[in-house]
């Protein structure tokens, strides 16, 4: 008689992360399938763009949306695209780091953690870039934040890159932000994710195959927001970094 054994979650994709492809190739299709215009008119009300927030553009260009849309392209300029290219690098590190902080999670704290992290990066664009008008789109800052957030936890003794395949894995303890930075792998792997964007920064480098420069500025903002508030978000209780003290009768 054959036995059924479900699929360990490291090959196997989260509810939550199937929403979030799911609908970023959603709304890419719909975007090519509208006229031009239409499709302009889109960028305009749910894009990030800094030159919104001049007041010497309002003054000359009205966006659509408004004061709503003043609001919510914070968050809604993640769930747009450029082009193929970009979209299929997103869905692949979206993949890689945004499910085992899926399966940490959950889908409702995924969500959020994920909007806050796209928030941070729209705010570190936005600063560095004032009255700029050049759209910025992509879920690359939330990304930026699952991978900061999954460093917490994913080289901690009995996590993801321990060799565990079970459910457990996925929840071990991490600790405090102080003491996970005292990890070379947790260093190595910062170190080399921001060498990497100040790279494509300071040498103005796109990606090959995709339109457009990278706005690695978010990329960061979404980064460090990721690393520092993991804590606020994390249902598993922390890790003691202390060693147990056995107490004298």
């Amino acid at each position: 008689m054959a036995i059924h054994s479900p699929q360990p979650p490291a090959f196997n994709v989260p509810g939550p992360i199937k929403i979030f492809a799911g609908l970023i190739i959603a709304i890419h299709i719909v975007r090519n399938l509208l006229p031009q215009a239409f499709d302009i008119e889109l960028l305009l009300a749910f894009a990030f763009i800094p030159a919104r927030y001049s007041a010497e553009v309002a003054e000359r260009f009205a966006f659509p949306g408004g004061f709503l849309a003043d609001i919510w392209t914070f968050g809604t300029y993640a769930l747009i695209h450029g082009d193929v290219m970009h979209l299929i690098i997103n869905a692949f590190w979206l993949l890689a780091f945004g499910s085992p902080l899926a399966w940490r999670f959950g889908a409702k704290r995924f969500f959020l953690f994920s909007l806050v992290c796209a928030v941070a990066g729209a705010v570190l664009h936005l600063v560095t870039h004032v009255g700029e008008f050049v759209p910025v789109v992509g879920a690359s800052a939330a990304i930026s934040g699952h991978m900061a957030a999954v460093t917490r936890f994913m080289f901690q003794a009995g996590g993801p890159f321990s060799g565990r395949r079970d459910p457990g894995a996925f929840r071990v303890p991490a600790l405090p932000l102080v003491e996970a930075l005292k990890n070379p792998q947790v260093l190595v792997f910062l170190g080399f994710w921001l060498f990497i964007n100040l790279w494509f920064g300071v040498s103005d480098l796109g990606i090959a195959g995709a339109q457009g420069s990278i706005a690695w500025q978010a990329h960061l903002g979404g980064f460090f927001a990721g690393l520092v508030l993991f804590r606020f978000f994390d249902p598993v209780p922390p890790g003691n970094d202390r060693p147990p003290i056995r107490l004298a009768a």
